[in-house]
């Protein structure tokens, strides 16, 4: 008996071990999501697939309603020579409604969003909304590369309206137009004009199942996909989920949110010994000293997080029922996380990347559509079971991938952390200046580094060889 029993224990061992060796390759790709987030119960008919044409429309009571809650904003004194360093300055902030009251021409920036075709289209039981915009012209022999660009939070599809015409007209913006996109923008669901999902659990493998569902419904079965904020988690899960249609990922931020051993000695030592851990002078120069450039930099800046990921729907009751309140939470993000220095001017300099209609016609989107409980419930769905526990953060991405570093960006991920979740990076750059939303600060340099990064995926043919 035993040797039956040692028999067992080498058959349940060895199932065991050829278990982990063939699970390993199937681990690769992640299931596609197949979820209804519709309200109530699923209906037994199949969905229909119609894509319709939408325009951004606003009515007169709605700007009526809006000025009045503008007209009756109250203000608390900010404290002297506070800056930004407790957040939005009030004084500052008054400036800002004054001119959304007197000078912020809505109607002209409505007619500047509905300049690029927008559409509708319901997926999984939620309406979803994209802008797809075609090249004007296309040199003889050439096709279009269609180019999925998803945008994060508190941002909107507007933050990409200054580089469509660089990646869909690169000849008339002196850009090289060997390669040209054909581009796709849709609002992540519960964001601007995507209905928001009705039940719970909506996380960013549910938004990158819908993108890849809404791509193959407009026939494109391989494209490129880009993103920064949660445009990056969503692309890289859809990388994870369908790497034989995206030919390649390009991301402005790269988080990596599984920490090895490695990492953190790296985080130790990386300052003595950079080249040990394969960190360049810049990764060095961005991340240390580590306590204040690391910790107390995502202490400081997370607070908005905490709150979104544990109790989105009470903060939010605020800022959907005050467009002062809206204004300041949302403008505080584009003055740090353009530039963390920018606390300390009186104005949070927001005005020196950004213009006022700019700014505020992204506020407006959250505005008119109601979504910023919605928008913020996102934190929650893809935090709640805490950070490292999710299959798609254990899992490497295969799809080569490009990646823009700008110095800015509130937190660096070096190559050497970057390239253990992306195996395949053909591109990284230090990016010369800009923030955290590059499209809508940097939008040439962006557009050149996705241009150059596409190109060297062409030209070698890198999606074959995965």
């Amino acid at each position: 008996s035993c040797s039956i029993m040692l028999l067992e224990v080498f058959l349940v061992l060895g199932t065991v071990i050829i278990y982990f060796l063939l699970s390993k390759k199937k681990e690769e790709t992640l299931p596609f999501k197949e979820g209804w987030w519709g309200k109530g119960q699923k209906p037994d008919t199949e969905e229909d697939t119609t894509v319709w044409p939408f325009k951004v429309e606003t009515t007169e009571e709605e700007l009526s309603d809006l000025f009045r809650r503008l007209d009756h904003a109250r203000f608390t004194e900010p404290l002297e020579n506070s800056c930004f360093h407790y957040g939005t300055n009030s004084m500052y902030l008054r400036k800002v409604i004054s001119y959304w009251k007197n000078q912020f021409n809505w109607k002209k920036q409505v007619e500047v969003l509905n300049k690029y075709p927008q559409f509708k289209t319901k997926i999984q039981g939620i309406d979803i909304h994209f802008v797809h915009v075609k090249p004007p012209r296309l040199p003889e022999g050439q096709s279009a590369k269609p180019l999925l660009m998803v945008h994060g939070w508190p941002g909107s599809f507007y933050e990409f309206y200054k580089i469509i015409p660089l990646l869909t007209d690169p000849a008339s913006h002196g850009l090289s137009d060997e390669h040209i996109f054909e581009v796709i923008c849709p609002s992540i669901p519960g964001y601007g004009f995507s209905e928001a999902p009705h039940k719970k659990d909506f996380n960013s493998v549910s938004a990158a199942s819908i993108f890849y569902e809404l791509m193959l419904r407009l026939g494109f079965n391989e494209f490129y996909a880009q993103g920064g904020d949660w445009g990056w988690l969503i692309c890289t899960n859809l990388a994870q989920i369908a790497p034989n249609h995206m030919k390649g990922l390009h991301l402005n931020l790269a988080s990596v949110t599984n920490m090895g051993f490695t990492h953190l000695l790296s985080i130790l030592l990386g300052r003595y010994l950079p080249g040990l851990f394969g960190f360049q002078d810049e990764d060095v120069r961005r991340m240390f000293p580590f306590l204040k450039k690391g910790l107390y930099r995502i202490l400081l800046e997370s607070g908005y997080a905490h709150i979104q990921a544990t109790k989105p729907d009470t903060v939010g009751c605020g800022l959907n029922d005050s467009p002062v309140g809206l204004a300041a939470y949302i403008l505080e993000k584009f003055s740090t996380w353009t530039d963390l220095e920018f606390h300390n001017l009186e104005d949070g300099g927001l005005e020196r990347k950004f213009n006022l209609d700019d700014l505020l016609t992204n506020i407006m989107i959250y505005w008119v559509s109601g979504c910023i409980v919605s928008s913020m419930r996102f934190y929650k769905e893809n935090l709640q079971k805490g950070i490292g526990t999710q299959k798609h953060e254990r899992l490497t991405v295969q799809v080569p991938t490009g990646i823009a570093s700008f110095p800015n960006e509130v937190m660096h991920t070096p190559q050497a952390w970057a390239q253990k979740k992306y195996t395949n990076i053909v591109s990284f750059h230090f990016m010369p200046r800009g923030g955290h939303f590059a499209a809508l600060e940097e939008p040439e340099l962006l557009a050149e580094d996705i241009l150059q990064f596409v190109g060297k995926v062409e030209k070698e043919q890198l999606w074959r060889k995965k």
